[in-house]
């Protein structure tokens, strides 16, 4: 453990932004799964839904900084895709 103020601050804003980006991340993948077990049931108007709801989560994480933006967009782009293809 740190003995300086400072760095015990930063492990304290070090964790807390680190639980943080990982709940965002889960919900991303959850998300993501969910559209993924849509487009496997071949069930276009859940998959339409549930796209909506993945790209909505994918892209707050991207304007938090989780995500860079050229990821934020490859994910969407291949679940967008994969989705039409069903269609």
């Amino acid at each position: 453990m740190a003995n300086i103020k400072s760095a015990k601050k930063r492990i304290l804003v070090t964790k807390t932004r680190a639980d943080r980006n990982k709940a965002i991340r889960s919900k991303v993948k959850t998300a993501i799964k969910k559209v993924e077990a849509a487009i496997a049931a071949k069930d276009s108007e859940s998959a339409a839904v549930a796209l909506k709801n993945a790209i909505s989560e994918i892209d707050k994480a991207q304007r938090k900084g989780v995500f860079h933006k050229n990821t934020a967009a490859r994910k969407i782009s291949r679940l967008t895709i994969a989705v039409n293809k069903i269609a």
